[in-house]
Parts: C-alpha cells; sequence; structure tokens
C-alpha cells in the first residue's frame, strides 16, 4: 500500500509540475483527496505558520519594489558591475547573492541579468560565464537568507531540536557563498573567449548583435532609499530576535512561561515594515500585489499549501512503515537524503515546498539536525532543468548566444555551475555544522 501511495504522490508532483504556476498546490489538493477519500489516511494540519510567514515577507518584499527601493538597488549593482567590469564573473554573483539574500526571493535577480549581460559584452567577456553563475547564486542564497520561504519553513520544522536562526546562518551563509565562488572560479574559463565565439561570430555577421542604446540617468528618490533602510531593518531585526530568544516577549500562562515563537515574530515585524514603507515611502498599494515580487511568493504559498499538506498527510500516515524499512538506510547513507532532496526540488522547482515535504521524513528518521542543515542547499535542484524562470531570461538577455541550452538538454550553461555550487555548498556545509553544532 506504502508504494502505491508514493506512485500517487510522485504523479501529482509530475502533472502539477508540468501544469505549472498554481498546479503544484491544486493538484497537491487532490493527492490529500486520495489519500483521505480512497486510502483513509488521517490529514496532517496544514502548513498554516509557513504560509502566513512567507505571505508577510512577500508583503514587505513587495512594498520594497512599489517603493522603488528593487530599482536603487539594481542601480548600486550596475555602478560595481561597470566598475570593475574584467571580474564580472566573480561579482556578478556576489550582485545577485546579496539581492537575494536581503529579499528572500531569487526573483529580483531578473532586473540585474540584463545589466549583466550587457556589461559583459562591452568588456569582452564571454556572458554565458558571469550570467550562469549569477543565476546559480541567485538560487543559492535562498537557503542562506534570513527572511526566505525555504530558511523560515526549516526554522519551524527544526524548532523542538533548539536550533536558533543563528545556527542554521553559520552554517549556510558560507557554505553557499563560497560554493558560488567555488562554481564562479570553474566557469571563468568556460567556452571560447568571446571574440572566438562561433555563435557569436554567426549573429554579428547577421547583423543581429544587439545595437547599443543610450543609458538613462537614475535619479534615486528619498523614498527608494529609505524602503531599503528599512528592509535591511526588518532582515537584521529577524536575525537578532531569531538568534536570541529572550528578546522575544513572553508570558506566563497557567505557571508555564511561553515564549513569542519564530513564525509570529517574522509575521509581526515583516508586516510592520511593510506598514512603514508604505505610509513613509508613499509606495502603491496597487503596485504591491501587481508586482512581480509579489506575484510570485503568493504562487509558492500556494503551492506549500497543497504541496506540502499532501507530503505531510503520506509521511505521518505511514511512519511506521518508513521508520520500520527506511530508517536504517538513510541513517547509515545520509547523502542519500541530499539527493533525494535534490531530485524533489526538480519536481517541485520552489525550496520552501522541498522543505516542507520532504524535511520533515528528515526529522522522523532521526537524522541530526546539523546534517539537516547542511544538506539544506541540495534544495537548489531546479536549475536541472533549463525552464526554470530565471534560467530562461538569461538566456533571452544574452544576446550574443553564448548562454544557452545544450543539443542534449542537459549539456546547458547552468548545468556545471550549479553542480560545483551546490555539492561545494553541502560538502562545505557539512565542515562547518561539524564545529558550530
Amino acid at each position: 500500500m506504502f508504494w502505491l501511495q508514493f506512485l500517487i504522490l510522485l504523479a501529482c508532483i509530475f502533472i502539477g509540475a508540468r501544469i505549472g504556476g498554481l498546479g503544484l498546490g491544486v493538484m497537491g489538493g487532490v493527492g490529500i483527496a486520495i489519500f483521505v477519500f480512497i486510502f483513509g489516511l488521517q490529514p496532517a494540519s496544514a502548513p498554516i505558520d509557513v504560509m502566513l510567514m512567507i505571505f508577510a515577507v512577500i508583503t514587505a518584499a513587495g512594498a520594497l519594489q512599489a517603493a522603488g527601493g528593487m530599482d536603487y538597488l539594481v542601480y548600486l549593482a550596475e555602478k560595481a558591475l561597470r566598475k570593475n567590469p574584467k571580474w564580472i564573473t566573480f561579482i556578478a554573483p556576489m550582485v545577485t547573492y546579496v539581492f537575494t539574500f536581503c529579499a528572500g526571493t531569487g526573483h529580483v535577480a531578473y532586473s540585474v541579468l540584463p545589466v549583466i549581460a550587457e556589461v559583459s559584452r562591452e568588456s569582452g567577456v564571454r556572458p554565458e560565464r558571469p550570467m550562469s553563475i549569477a543565476v546559480i547564486a541567485s538560487q543559492q542564497a535562498i537557503t542562506a537568507s534570513p527572511i526566505s520561504a525555504a530558511t523560515v519553513a526549516l526554522l519551524a520544522l527544526l524548532a523542538d531540536f533548539d536550533i536558533t536562526l543563528l545556527d542554521i546562518l553559520m552554517i549556510c551563509i558560507p557554505s553557499t557563498f563560497l560554493g558560488c565562488m567555488i562554481a564562479a572560479f570553474v566557469v571563468s574559463r568556460k567556452g571560447k573567449e568571446l571574440s572566438e565565439d562561433p555563435e557569436y561570430l554567426k549573429r554579428l555577421e547577421e547583423g543581429l548583435e544587439p545595437i547599443k542604446k543610450d543609458r538613462k540617468e537614475y535619479n534615486a528618490t528619498t523614498g527608494s532609499k529609505v524602503s531599503v533602510v528599512l528592509f535591511l531593518l526588518a532582515a537584521v531585526s529577524v536575525v537578532l530576535l531569531g538568534s536570541f530568544e529572550n528578546l522575544r516577549p513572553s508570558w506566563e500562562i497557567d505557571g508555564v512561561v511561553t515564549r513569542m515563537s519564530m513564525p509570529v515574530t517574522i509575521e509581526i515585524v515583516m508586516l510592520t515594515i511593510a506598514a512603514l514603507i508604505i505610509i513613509f515611502c508613499k509606495a502603491n498599494v496597487d503596485k504591491i500585489v501587481s508586482g512581480s515580487v509579489f506575484k510570485a511568493g503568493a504562487s509558492a504559498v500556494v503551492a506549500i499549501f497543497g504541496i506540502a499538506w499532501m507530503g505531510d498527510t503520506f509521511f505521518q500516515g505511514n511512519a511506521e512503515f518508513i521508520n520500520g524499512s527506511i530508517a536504517d538506510i538513510v541513517t547509515s547513507f545520509p547523502i542519500l537524503f541530499a539527493v533525494a532532496l535534490f531530485v524533489l526540488s526538480i519536481l517541485l522547482y520552489s525550496q520552501a515546498a522541498t522543505v516542507r515535504t520532504l524535511m520533515p521524513l528528515g526529522v522522523t528518521l532521526g537524522l541530526n539536525p546539523a546534517l539537516l542543515i547542511a544538506m539544506f542547499p541540495a534544495v537548489n535542484g531546479y536549475f536541472f532543468i533549463p525552464n526554470y524562470p530565471t534560467v530562461v531570461a538569461a538566456i533571452n538577455f544574452d544576446r550574443t548566444g553564448t548562454t544557452r541550452i545544450g543539443k542534449y538538454l542537459l549539456n546547458h550553461s547552468f548545468m556545471v555551475p550549479g553542480l560545483v555550487a551546490t555539492i561545494s555548498a553541502i560538502l562545505i556545509g557539512l565542515l562547518i555544522s561539524s564545529f558550530v553544532l
């Protein structure tokens, strides 16, 4: 019965991924219906706390975008890239990493990818190099951001093990950043030089090279600058309140001291910052909900609602079989769990959904929390099949044709930097976790 239910779980994930958008969420609902009404499994609790945290974060990030804060960050990034064009293969991933780290979503990379493509072409650097690792860095940073949906989901799952947000960040920030820099070094010599690339030379002959346009002068407003400061204040506040629990309020109820949980803390901080940005930075509330950041985040919430709920129901309903048949294998070879996280992320196209779907199994199997944190970057596998929005955007922005999908689909520009960054981050994380936890 277990394997039949498992096949249904995979089928719902596969069909939902093919539908795209809200497909994962609604197919998760179909899976729950089958498990409950046909197999008689008791439905697990819906991941309400995670969903509310994500909504609070994307509301604040959407307010930042509506206030012009994202444009201001892009302006600062462009200055840094143009100042050191020859080092763009290393600076570009640093920029997208910081963008995602601060905003909690990799979709902010869209705004800087055209700049990377233009600056690299102007400086004679093969655009494939900085473009590919910049996209990978924007994904890796999600597992290091204190306000990303994936991180808050992991924090909620590990709360019973006295794991703080600082514990996760102390492992994941250095591991993912160093992993990206190692990958940048690997791709820095990848492919022929731009002046020798046959595809680029062909496009030059056909007159397809984009005509250089005069860049418009950007004038940052006070509101855009203040919105960035406020949002960074929110991120710092979350880190501090998550790392030092004594900073969070507590109450005595029936003789038991109860401290405010991190999900509630994140929700309060983010909604408050969103309000301050709207009030003091004159952010248009209609632009918040219509912006790309809010839309992407809302889709992630629906996906987590259905898929994670289905996964929890399946794993809880089969806990006895899993603990008896699978636990010994996974605990003996924990790297298999990292592989499972990677493969599932390819199907789900969401780090947060992968965490909420499969990480509870790791907790159930009794894997060391330190190992689970070190393996956290394994959820960044959705570069594997080159159809994720940021991957497609990078290919389209590079008019030289060097950033591309290969003849055999999987030999695309993002495969090498993606694998190198992910494997390096996991190995470095395992090393750091042995000292930190």
